[in-house]
This record gives C-alpha cells, structure tokens and sequence, in this order.
C-alpha cells in the first residue's frame, strides 16, 4: 500500500469513528428553542445554545435531558436534525416498596388512577431504609449482603414496559446513607457514637458515614442498576447527615465538610449516570428552604442546585413549627406553606427545578386534622401558581383518593 493510500485510509477512519452530527432542540409544543439543554454521552457533555443547536463529533448514542422536558435518546448517524422535546410537568404518587409488586392491590389502584386522571408519574421505592431492593440488581456486593432476599419486582423488565406502554414518568426513590443493611456489613465506615458502637437511630436503623466515598460506591452502583432497566429519574433520599449531635466522623463535622461530601456523592452520581440520560433529583427537609445554614445536615438549596437537575424538599405543613408563615397552625394554611416556601427560592433556582413532596396522610403535628380534597387540591394549586417542576404526593400506605387528582 502506498503512503498516500495508507493516509487516505486514516482519513477515512478517523471521519467514521468521529462523524460529525449538529441540530437543533426545540419544544414539541412551542417549536421555540431550547436553550442549555444538556446532551451527554459516557465521555462528554455539552449544551445547547440559545438557538437550541449544538454539535458533536463522536460516533455514539446520546441523550438529551432539559429541565422540564422528558428525556431523550439518538443516535449520532441519525438525519434528524430537529430534536422535538416533550414538556412535562411531573405530578407523581408515592408507590411503596411492598406495593410495587404488579400482583398487589395497591399498584391496582395507583395504575386506576393513572388511568383516569392528570398523574403522570410513580415514584417507586428502589432502595429502602434497611438496605432492601425491591427488583435483583446486577450489584453483587448488594446481592451478597441479602439486599433482594426480599425483593417485591420479580421481572423488572415486565415492570418497566407496563410503566412505558402507559407513558408514566418513572422516578426510583433510593435512600443513600441511612441503610441498616450496607453498615451493619462495614462497621468500620458505619456512622458510630463516640464510645466507638455503630449508632443507630430512633427506628433502630444504622447510617453509612457520608463522608466515605465507599458509601458513595456502594448506593450509585445501586442507582446505576435502576438507570439500565429505564427509570427516567434517581430521586435520592437521606442524601444527608443525620440531624443528631454527638455522632462520630472520620472528618471533623463542619458545614463546609458536610456540603463537600454531599456534592462530592452527587458529582459521582452525575458523572456515573450521564451514559443513560437519566435525571437526578434530591430531597430535603421542608425547613431547606428557609435557611441560610446546612441545618447540620450537609444540604442548602444553594449547594444542591449546583449538582441536582431537580431538588425535592418535604414540604409538609405538618413539618412546619406553629407560628411559622404568621399563622397559628401551618397545617390549616396548606396552600401557604408551599406557595411562599417555594417562591423564596425563586432568586436561588429556576423554580422549573424545584418539585415539592406534598403531605397526603393525617396531620400530626397540629390539630391532627385529616388530609382530604380541599387540602391536597390546595397544595398542588401552589406548586402550579409558581410554575414549579410539578410535585410528589407522599402517603406512607400508598393509599391516595381518585376523585383528588381529577
């Protein structure tokens, strides 16, 4: 072969292996151009410019995640120039591990619900506080310690085509350091007292320390499980300290060290999860909202945005000291506590990034009144008076009424 074939050949080589592909995101509803979405392979990710186009030059599959858009998926060959995202607006029940199971009557109800009224999405427990996964992932080390002895999802795959074939947001709630399971196997990263005894708290359940990154490993190669099988969103839960004095850390607990180590968890997760497209978003305490501090636990809406694509706080009425929002009882006033907790934050972050959980379970701090029509349906006008990214309605049971969702 001559030097000028030979070089003709690399020039070929190098055009296929690093086609060129440009186009243009627009909204599907607007067709106006989506600005900053983000297009991201296993390598790298980029934006789009305020005209919604970008440029790559790999050969590879991406996919494309902007806030307030499902997700999307093509392929670099593709000749489809104009990339059209859905724009969805998140309203989300609560399913519990148990009720995950296709055969419970629960999941019945739920999907009923699906079926004949505006929720759109599941959030479903993937990992629980104990340590439990309810579907046998791929993670050995998980696996090994009894993690899915319990597991309630026999055939995930089943499970994630009925979720599609009904176009439900599916987002995998995974509880990250509070897991009873993973510390009592590693006692030498488990949180610990100062007498040197793994701590446990008030439901007998044993934390991992946020401050090892093997903690880290351990619950985003869980989340990783949860991004293969197709869930559009890893919402992470207890991605804190605990709120408890007097504990024991292999770093001295500062809020610089506390807000380091939640970062440091959520840069892995992005970083790791960036090759499925899959969004990630983080709970907090209703009081986040409120505060300039980390309230001891390592979160600040300001550190989050940073990191999260969304950010989830709790915003219970119930959760909310009497005189707060200058009324007597907050869980009376429900439509207040989540207009104006969200509207606070409007000067730290897009609201389209922010997605309260909602309370749907008796109030139990208060007047133990009864949440029904009037108090759900005044939460979720709150988050739509803001333009928020939607909500997520929390009842421990799973047990939600149809005729307040209509």
């Amino acid at each position: 072969m001559s030097v000028r074939l030979f070089l003709v050949c690399i020039v070929l080589l190098q055009t296929t292996l690093f086609a060129s592909y440009n186009a243009n995101i627009i909204d599907a509803k607007t067709l106006k151009p989506i600005n900053g979405a983000m297009i991201s392979d296993a390598s790298i990710t980029i934006k789009s410019d305020e005209n919604g186009s970008f440029k790559v030059d790999a050969n590879s599959t991406f996919h494309i995640k902007a806030y307030g858009y499902r997700r999307f998926s093509f392929d670099s060959n593709s000749t489809n120039k104009e990339i059209k995202l859905e724009p969805i607006t998140v309203k989300a029940l609560y399913l519990t591990f148990w009720g995950a199971n296709l055969n419970s009557k629960t999941i019945k109800k739920v999907l009923n619900i699906v079926d004949k009224t505006k929720v759109n999405a599941l959030v479903i427990d993937i990992k629980n506080a104990h340590g439990l996964t309810s579907f046998k992932t791929g993670f050995q080390q998980a696996n090994k310690y009894g993690a899915s002895k319990q597991k309630t999802i026999n055939n995930i795959q089943k499970f994630m085509k009925l979720m599609k074939e009904k176009n439900i947001y599916t987002i995998a709630r995974i509880v990250v350091f509070k897991d009873e399971l993973q510390a009592s196997h590693n006692p030498d990263y488990a949180i610990k007292k100062l007498n040197g005894k793994i701590w446990r708290n008030g439901d007998k359940m044993a934390w991992v320390n946020p401050y090892d990154k093997r903690s880290h490993e351990y619950t985003i190669a869980i989340a990783e499980e949860a991004a293969k099988v197709g869930f559009d969103e890893i919402n992470f839960d207890y991605i804190r300290f605990p709120a408890k004095r007097g504990l024991k850390f292999s770093k001295k607990n500062t809020q610089k060290n506390r807000t380091e180590a939640i970062s440091s968890f959520l840069d892995l997760a992005q970083n790791r999860l960036k090759k499925y497209g899959t969004f990630i978003s983080v709970d907090t305490y209703g009081n986040v909202c409120w505060e300039k501090g980390d309230v001891g636990i390592g979160q600040t809406i300001t550190s989050l945005a940073k990191h999260a694509d969304y950010i989830c706080p709790m915003l219970y009425p119930s959760g909310f000291s009497k005189g707060s929002f200058n009324v007597k009882h907050p869980s009376e006033h429900p439509y207040i506590v989540i207009y104006r907790s969200l509207k606070h934050n409007e000067k730290v972050i897009n609201l389209k990034r922010m997605r309260p959980w909602l309370q749907s379970f008796r109030d139990y701090a208060h007047k133990r009144r009864y949440y029904k029509k009037f108090e759900i349906t005044q939460q979720i006008k709150a988050t739509e008076d803001v333009n928020s990214s939607g909500w997520m309605m929390w009842a421990p049971s799973s047990k939600y009424n149809i005729n307040y969702f209509k």
